[in-house]
């Protein structure tokens, strides 16, 4: 099957691509076993040069590479670049702390060393191109691993230009390599026994079939999953900061992000000032051409998508929920120019009054939808935001001290922030628990992921 860059505004197709052949991606293996042979002894010094280099590389591109993201998944043009910055940052970040994190551990009876297993395959989204892959590829590499990237077939211009920053960066050659292959390509390259671990971020579908398929020949995983956010607002919380940072935690990337915030749980008394907020920043929204600066909603990346959230929107408005603002593709549709009528657009859109029994209540929705929950107070709030499968991140709102560390304590996620939205940070680790991922990224946590932590006794 031909793999496609689509622009999601237009529909227009750009390139199109033919997958490798097995006679292909086995020598892609094969030069990323030979050059993991040689640079698993490269120093921790070269390999901070060459993240830094990439880091300048990304900075120096960034507008570039910015508008190739934007126009190949639709994100507005101001959040790519501001993406790939943040690539750069995770470079630096692996390039000036990556020795120190993985620096021999002593004890009274030896040490632990730290060193690379090898290949590392990344399967990753296309949600964010750049970043989910920096992301992995910066501590890997930094570590002494190589790195195959698998990236979404939607966004392959994205996966070849990832490749080719890291060459012009200076790193040796088969050190990063993009596979453009398909899904079905990807087992066989998991089971290769040169293949020592697998990252993937993606859905809880991808996640289950890579996890068992990496299971079946004992690689190693660490998949960020899915997620259905709760974002909790008490009565004591900043009211403006709160539906401020709503508006930025649930429509960002267009709203397709695992760590948005998705379901909006309102304690007591405060749930109608923030409902009208709310609504009245959504309506001031304008969704058109992702390029143009004045746009704040871009398309969903693919017509599936698009077809999903629309379904789901339908499912809980037919049982019952109120569309607040939104809900109405058609009329959206009619108001878009000619040239975005193929587009993958849909309303920003805020859903209350939702039953029991609609999609609202386990699944993800992977769009510019807020679902608004109203509760009477922090015991309900607590036992809702704990009531789906996921367990990503989770945002809450108060300035009680002791309201705060519940929601810290008691909340089902990998991640709580206070007064502030959920985000990823080189400096932190960054995973899920439940249905929401295995293992960690970032920080020291993701970078011990894909390294031998081999002890070492002396006699």
């Amino acid at each position: 099957m031909a793999i496609k860059s689509i622009n999601p505004a237009t529909g227009k197709v750009y390139k199109t691509y033919t997958p490798l052949t097995s006679d292909e991606i086995e020598q892609r293996l094969a030069a990323g076993e030979a050059q993991y042979r040689q640079y698993r002894w490269t120093s921790f010094s070269e390999r901070s040069q060459w993240l830094q280099a990439t880091a300048d590389y990304l900075e120096e591109h960034a507008d570039v590479l910015g508008r190739i993201m934007t126009q190949e998944m639709g994100k507005p043009l101001g959040a790519a670049i501001a993406e790939v910055q943040k690539c750069a940052s995770v470079c630096r970040h692996y390039g000036e702390n990556g020795a120190d994190y993985l620096a021999d551990e002593h004890s009274d009876i030896g040490y632990v060393r730290y060193q690379p297993l090898g290949i590392i395959l990344a399967i990753m989204p296309w949600n964010y191109p750049l970043w989910q892959v920096f992301r992995l590829a910066a501590p890997a590499l930094m570590a002494g691993n190589v790195v195959l990237l698998k990236h979404a077939s939607n966004v392959p211009k994205c996966a070849l230009s990832i490749e080719q920053v890291f060459r012009k960066a200076g790193f040796p050659q088969g050190a990063f390599q993009t596979l453009l292959i398909g899904p079905d390509q990807t087992t066989a390259v998991i089971a290769d026994e040169r293949v020592r671990g697998v990252s993937l971020t993606g859905s809880n579908f991808a996640g289950a079939q890579v996890a068992a398929t990496a299971g079946q020949h004992l690689k190693k995983v660490v998949l960020e999953l899915g997620g259905s956010d709760p974002f909790i607002v008490l009565p004591s919380a900043d009211l403006e900061l709160a539906v401020e940072t709503a508006v930025t935690a649930r429509l960002q990337n267009n709203g397709q992000s695992c760590i948005a915030a998705k379901r909006f749980i309102l304690v007591g008394d405060i749930a109608d000032q923030f409902e009208a907020r709310l609504v009245e920043k959504y309506q001031a929204l304008v969704v058109g051409d992702p390029l143009q600066p004045e746009t704040d909603i871009g398309p969903l990346a693919t017509p599936s998508i698009l077809r999903d959230i629309h379904k789901q929107v339908h499912d809980c408005l037919i049982a019952g929920a109120k569309a607040l603002v939104g809900g109405n593709l058609e009329k959206l549709k009619a108001s878009l120019p000619p040239e975005l009528e193929l587009g993958n657009f849909y309303p920003p859109t805020i859903l209350s009054h939702i039953p029991p029994g609609t999609p609202a209540d386990q699944e993800e929705f992977f769009g510019p939808v807020a679902l608004l929950f109203r509760v009477p107070n922090l015991d309900a709030a607590i036992e809702l935001a704990n009531g789906t499968a996921f367990g990503l991140g989770a945002s809450g709102w108060t300035q009680d001290p002791a309201e705060q560390q519940r929601l810290i304590n008691e909340l089902e996620a990998g991640a709580v922030f206070i007064n502030s939205m959920v985000k990823s940070d080189p400096r932190l680790p960054f995973g899920g628990i439940k249905q929401s991922g295995i293992g960690r990224e970032l920080g020291r946590h993701g970078m011990l992921e894909f390294v031998n932590a081999k002890t070492v006794c002396l006699g």
